[in-house]
């Protein structure tokens, strides 16, 4: 079975989809559409932009979501697939190209959340940082055990945990991290807190805007970050997908689901080969590529 699985924030880089713009009539239309909905051209940043201003939650977002989309869009009937999945905002890249979203409201969502996130990140000084080479559970005890916010927020692979929540308590979690063995516990460049409490007023604001859409029966299921198994029910993908907020990104496990529901070829649909790399660390037997047209 062949599983689609789409990136995250992170992902970006400057000249993304350009490829796809230049040789794809398809591809043009819809870019030329995101502008419109959108209001501006994220395709002059995505083209032609800095790293700086590809950096912003706003634009990030909606760039990664365009690339993924368009890209699965392209392909045509070559798109097959028994399953899906993605990281984080990569969820609403894979309920696009199941069916479950059509492109707008998925573009709608995506710039909505964005623009959620960012204010989120402006109320409060808050960051992520990496940890790598410490069991799940030892990070987790240590971060209920750390004075302040601070909670697992990506479970990416095994040995490879994100933690998120307020400055002070990240630093410090961090310096107790290195002492329990940590090979790493590394700041993230990132603008605020994703994935934990302080998502909360974002939330609020995506879950008006989710309700409020029109969500159909996917053509495959999709294994979602909050509850890791195959989801089908729209009213599902909903709860699910506005949880993710502020719940933790449980990547490795959601992996480890596809696998032992049959899922044997991972191909990644959007910029970049971080979740390949991931996958080969959860399961080395695994296949993986990138999606190509």
């Amino acid at each position: 079975m062949i599983a689609y699985i789409f990136p995250g924030q992170g992902a970006q880089f400057v000249g993304m989809g350009l490829d796809l713009y230049e040789n794809h009539n398809l591809a043009q239309e819809l870019f030329e559409q995101a502008n419109d909905i959108l209001g501006f051209s994220i395709t002059d940043t995505m083209f032609e932009g800095t790293p700086e201003d590809l950096k912003q939650t706003k634009v990030t977002q909606p760039a990664i979501f365009l690339h993924s989309v368009i890209l699965s869009k392209v392909m045509g009937d070559d798109f097959k697939p028994d399953m899906v999945a993605g990281h984080s905002l990569g969820e609403f890249s894979a309920l696009v190209a199941n069916g479950a979203l059509n492109f707008a409201d998925g573009l709608k969502l995506v710039s909505q959340r964005a623009t959620a996130m960012q204010k989120a990140c402006e109320m409060q000084s808050s960051t992520m940082a990496a940890v790598l080479g410490l069991e799940d559970a030892v990070v987790e005890k240590i971060c209920s055990e750390t004075e302040g916010i601070v909670v697992p927020a990506n479970y990416n692979c095994p040995g490879q945990l994100v933690i998120s929540g307020e400055v002070e308590a990240i630093n410090n979690a961090c310096e107790k991290l290195k002492e329990a063995g940590a090979r790493r516990a590394l700041l993230l460049p990132v603008g605020g807190a994703f994935h934990s409490p302080l998502m909360e007023p974002a939330k609020e604001e995506l879950a008006a805007a989710i309700e409020a859409t029109n969500f159909n029966t996917p053509i495959c299921p999709i294994y979602q970050n909050v509850p890791t198994t195959a989801v089908t029910s729209a009213d599902e993908i909903k709860e699910n997908l506005i949880s993710q907020l502020t719940a933790p990104v449980k990547w490795t496990q959601s992996v480890q689901q596809m696998i032992k529901d049959g899922g044997k070829s991972f191909v990644e649909v959007g910029p970049g080969k971080v979740l390949q790399g991931l996958v080969k660390k959860i399961n080395s037997d695994t296949e993986t590529a990138s999606a190509v047209i």
